[in-house]
């Protein structure tokens, strides 16, 4: 490793599995410290152990919290202060799922989706900015999906929140650059996640059927690890990307343009 991130300070929501434990995984090799924010404790637990065993003196926290919950921001963002006297680095990955069609969406579902995948992001973002402004480079990397840009059928609630966040995104770049903090975001296509492999064995399939699946969602034909897109959030937030902000990165193996 590179110590890319060495003496940072990061928060990283959803930082339980999938994109966000590769991501706090990462970041901790490249010399970060890192709160990890997740709703699951055991999550959260094979997260540190996982990265313990790979990097032993990292330095990493975590919080127990539902990030739609307003609390959770400012416990959050005031641990790091207690702890490391500032923050640089936030990393907004938190994201639940709704498989409802847009005829059958209720309003509740559609409540529940903004209270995690948007109002969550809003708020931790707010609450995280005065220490970023402090720190004079800070970054934020929103992770939102390939389908903010792309359409398709079946998941109208949690497209038009990955879509929101990226135009959210958009606002904290103009707003924020006079303070010294660059805004990105990262969009994701097909990734193996815990979330995808839980879903899959609960439904009685094995993970290499799993893996046969989506071949046409990319122009690579598969889907991605976690580690391939926790990359390219490391590279957002490292000062190698020190004159990008308020940008759009695709991690989809081209399904964009398919």
């Amino acid at each position: 490793m590179s110590a890319r991130l060495q003496g940072k300070r990061a928060l990283i929501t959803g930082g339980g599995g999938g994109i966000g434990a590769a991501t706090a995984q990462l970041f901790c090799a490249e010399g970060a410290s890192v709160l990890l924010v997740d709703f699951n404790t055991e999550a959260l637990e094979r997260t540190v152990a996982a990265i313990h065993a790979s990097t032993p003196a990292a330095q990493v926290l975590v919080l127990a919290a539902d990030v739609a919950d307003p609390a959770s921001a400012e416990q959050a963002v005031a641990l790091c202060q207690r702890a490391w006297g500032g923050l640089d680095v936030l990393v907004n990955n938190a994201a639940m799922r709704n498989f409802s069609a847009f005829a059958d969406a209720t309003p509740q579902e559609w409540e529940t989706m903004l209270g995690v995948n948007i109002i969550g992001t809003a708020n931790f973002s707010r609450c995280a900015l005065p220490l970023l402004r402090q720190s004079g480079h800070g970054a934020i990397v929103n992770v939102s999906s390939c389908y903010a840009v792309k359409g398709r059928k079946g998941m109208a609630i949690y497209d038009a929140t990955k879509a929101a966040i990226v135009a959210m995104t958009r606002t904290l770049a103009f707003e924020e650059a006079a303070h010294g903090i660059r805004a990105n975001v990262v969009c994701p296509g097909s990734t193996m996640t815990d979330f995808h492999v839980n879903r899959t064995t609960a439904a009685g399939k094995s993970v290499e059927v799993l893996k046969g699946e989506r071949q046409d969602t990319s122009l690579l034909a598969r889907w991605a690890e976690p580690s391939e897109v926790a990359y390219p959030i490391l590279w957002m937030a490292s000062d190698e990307a020190s004159f990008i902000t308020g940008t759009t990165l695709l991690v989809d193996g081209g399904l964009h343009i398919k």
